[in-house]
């Protein structure tokens, strides 16, 4: 019954403002924090090495700290920072869904515990939309009196 509400909208819609809203609190206070995310939503700009990306378990902890927290940024619902990885420090522009962050820390403290999933919030596509519209009878007089004009 829980997990059901941890999928729903509303809850996916509200964990996207806390989580706005934490990190800018963090972002204004000039406080470092790290991020557990879920690896499989996250993109690598370039695309890591094998070897490094291989390393990673399904969930990895970034370090927003130096240079990470300096080039990170909130833009629309996504985290958007650079790194480093592996003995070479290859860099990498790293973009994250907001709802792929499963929990924010800062030092050991746990602030924020996520448990909705990314692919919750989706905007619906004109054409499923026109196909809504067109369902009702009424809709279809409108679309073809438009096109008359």
């Amino acid at each position: 019954m829980i997990q059901k509400f941890f999928e729903t909208p509303q809850y996916a819609k509200v964990m996207t403002k806390h989580l706005t809203e934490m990190i800018s609190l963090l972002f204004n206070q000039n406080q470092e924090f790290a991020i557990a995310c879920e690896i499989k939503h996250i993109k690598f700009n370039p695309e890591l090495p094998s070897q490094v990306k291989e390393s990673f378990q399904d969930v990895v902890l970034f370090v927003m700290a130096g240079y990470t927290f300096e080039s990170a940024v909130l833009k629309d619902d996504f985290f958007i920072f650079e790194a480093g990885f592996g003995e070479e420090n290859f860099g990498s522009t790293i973009t994250v869904p907001l709802l792929a962050i499963k929990q924010l820390f800062v030092e050991e403290t746990p602030l924020l515990l996520n448990l909705s999933e990314p692919q919750i919030i989706k905007k619906p596509s004109t054409k499923l939309s026109m196909e809504a519209l067109l369902k009702n009878p009424e809709n279809k007089k409108l679309v073809k009196r438009r096109k008359n004009k």
